[in-house]
């Protein structure tokens, strides 16, 4: 399947863009963009710095591990992804599916923790690259965006939740459920250490007013460094304010994930979970932002992009990355007009850590823990679950479903919830599509006559030709409502001609060429019959390519409805049905009439 795929890759692109998709935007570089990328890079760089090693504390790893992700996994998915503006690393979602993981086999913190988060990066990233390679690109575009909400709302309050022991200074076991931790905590209230909960309530305040009066400025950032003087002068380490351990002043050091048989049956169900979030993030954010852009994105590039950048990242020191929707969002703000930006922001990124590392010694955990707060704050869409509360009965649903399950159940299994839930929302949407009844009728915009939808125009029907349009492909899901609406037809209006008409048919399967078959049958046996037009070409062929044509007679097809009515309207006629008929709707019939009027009158 792989070299198939590759093949396919290879015809649709020219040969050095295949291996190489940086060539495409290469030639836009130069002088100009240089500049704009090195300030938005700039930009990029000081905005990352807390968030690695917030993130790093999220998924339950040493701090610089966040912050090497955010230098290596960048600059891969800009070489090989197809947005000029996605921004790939260290990311809140993908940290906390890391925990949950990964605390199930080894103690957090441990050098087994370390080596597990590596190999399941590694297998990420390799089940992104196969999907890439495969071109299953579309696979994103079947979880619905009301799924990735309620996960991401989940997993803010998650996130928050873990926190909390550091924002109040106290003890919570690890590996506590939801509801544990927060009983935890309420039991300990008396025990909160108030020289840590100041330090963590002036970061967080700090940084909400500065984000709200100067929103420019690193906030994060300036928040975090006036945090750690506040913990200075309430007594630091000295007074019980645990800091932030030390950052080595090195460039990510090589890695080897365990990538032994035993590893991988243990890790690939994990490992899946977290390659399809990164994958969801990323291509949804490259789209969300090439919308502004005017960019077109590849989501199989995307994937080839984000599956190289972990699996390089799995051998030097980096946990699973993706997109960014703060850092990309803020790097097209700040002008950034190719790639080369997210790289001027990892080699920043790896500049300012080998000079300033030691100082991390200063950060109070507590301080930490106030940014995280603000981080997940920041990824809940108020917006959005508000509109959608409002809006739809079952997205609501679909909602609180994915939001309860990433609350109470294991998160890789609310990610898989959340994908199974869109797929039944799209076979449940495609198995009901809509059926028009269709009947002559004048058209003021055309100012003529012409097919119009009965349940919108009060026109008259013809009692022995009944006109439907089936807007959907016909398939296995879709196929039980045209059955039962072409036998309600012949039961409760007593009609066995009918006309499909298929403009809106983009594709038919073999189970519902079955159905129209038996249908045709059934018709025919009643004195009636089953008719097509407008059928696709594609459609068409594929029709033939299952023999559909033999089992049908050929003038039972129409390449226009106007020929199928003509050709209807004789057969019928002959059958001495249209003489007793009163409608005379179609211009055949009308004609008729005038016509025996005029012979009436000699």
């Amino acid at each position: 399947m792989v070299a198939r795929a590759l093949s396919q890759i290879w015809s649709h692109r020219p040969s050095k863009e295949a291996l190489f998709p940086f060539f495409a935007w290469l030639h836009l570089v130069n002088k100009n963009t240089l500049r704009a990328d090195l300030l938005a890079g700039l930009t990029g760089a000081v905005i990352v710095l807390p968030q690695g090693v917030a993130f790093a504390i999220i998924a339950g790893l040493p701090p610089q591990y966040g912050l090497y992700t955010a230098m290596i996994t960048p600059i891969i998915a800009a070489l090989f992804g197809s947005s000029r503006h996605l921004i790939s690393g260290p990311t809140t979602a993908i940290s906390i599916v890391i925990f949950s993981a990964v605390s199930r086999h080894a103690e957090v913190g441990s050098p087994e923790f370390v080596q597990i988060a590596l190999t399941i990066t590694f297998l990420a990233g390799v089940y992104q690259l196969v999907f890439g390679l495969a071109r299953l690109g579309i696979l994103v575009n079947f979880v619905s965006h009301t799924v990735v909400v309620g996960f991401t709302a989940g997993a803010a309050v998650l996130i928050a939740t873990s926190q909390m022991k550091n924002v109040m200074g106290v003890h919570v076991g690890k590996g506590e459920s939801f509801m544990e931790t927060w009983y935890e905590l309420a039991m300990q209230v008396n025990q909160i250490h108030i020289n840590i909960l100041i330090t963590a309530l002036v970061t967080l305040g700090l940084a909400v007013a500065i984000k709200k009066v100067k929103p420019k400025l690193p906030n994060l950032l300036i928040s975090l460094l006036v945090g750690g003087v506040v913990a200075q002068l309430l007594g630091g380490e000295a007074a019980g304010i645990a800091m932030v351990s030390a950052i080595p002043a090195q460039l990510p050091p090589l890695s080897m994930p365990d990538i032994s048989f035993a590893s991988i049956k243990m890790l690939a169900p994990e490992a899946f979970a977290v390659a399809l979030l990164g994958l969801i993030e990323a291509v949804s954010i490259s789209r969300s932002i090439a919308a502004k852009s005017h960019q077109r994105i590849d989501g199989n590039q995307e994937f080839i992009g984000q599956g190289l950048s972990n699996i390089a990242g799995s051998f030097l020191s980096s946990y699973a990355g993706s997109g960014s929707f703060t850092r990309s969002g803020v790097n097209y703000a700040a002008g950034a007009v190719t790639p080369m930006s997210a790289i001027f922001a990892a080699f920043i990124l790896m500049a300012v850590v080998v000079l300033i590392a030691p100082l991390a010694v200063y950060l109070p955990i507590g301080a930490m823990a106030g940014v995280i707060l603000l981080v997940a704050y920041n990824l809940i869409d108020f917006k959005q679950i508000a509109h959608v509360l409002r809006s739809s009965k079952s997205e609501t649903s679909i909602l609180l479903t994915t939001l309860g399950a990433t609350l109470f159940m294991e998160l890789e299994f609310a990610i898989y919830m959340g994908v199974l839930l869109s797929l039944l929302i799209f076979l449940g949407r495609t198995s009901y599509p809509e059926i028009t009844s269709l009947a002559p009728g004048y058209d003021p915009v055309y100012k003529k006559k012409h097919l119009v939808d009965t349940s919108t125009r009060p026109v008259s029907e013809c009692p022995n030709l009944k006109i439907i349009r089936f807007d959907m492909s016909i398939y296995f899901g879709s196929l039980n409502h045209l059955q039962g609406e072409l036998q309600r037809i012949t039961a409760k209006e007593g009609i066995s001609n009918i006309l499909l008409l298929c403009s809106g048919v983009n594709f038919i399967d073999l189970s519902g060429a079955e159905m129209l078959h038996h249908e045709a049958e059934r018709l025919e046996e009643m004195g009636g019959g089953l008719y097509f037009a407008e059928i696709k070409p594609r459609v068409y062929e594929k029709l033939c390519n299952m023999h559909f044509m033999r089992e049908i007679h050929s003038d039972h097809f129409f390449d226009e409805k106007s020929d199928a009515i003509r050709t209807l309207y004789n057969k019928i006629c002959k059958m001495g049905m249209c003489e007793t008929c009163k409608a005379h709707v179609f211009e055949e019939c009308q004609s008729a009439v005038a016509e025996a009027e005029k012979l009436a009158a000699l």
